[in-house]
């Protein structure tokens, strides 16, 4: 990984920590955690990041919530 794509990692993974906390408190829906999810993705182009979305889908939709 380059600075380039570690700074796009770090960029995501910070910005979705505070977005799960927002759902968490439900400040925000699952639908529009799931939306703000793919606007960062889009965004941010994360490595890693990327590969957690289906297991966050899931994980929303067996919970209700997202567990860490």
């Amino acid at each position: 990984m380059n600075s380039e794509q570690f700074k796009r990692e770090r960029q995501y993974q910070t910005t979705i920590a505070i977005v799960k906390t927002m759902l968490k408190n439900s400040l925000i829906t699952k639908d529009e955690f799931c939306q703000i999810d793919t606007m960062l993705l889009e965004k941010y182009r994360p490595l890693l990041g990327g590969l957690k979305v289906g297991i966050q889908q899931k994980t929303l939709d067996l919970s209700g919530g997202l567990s860490d």
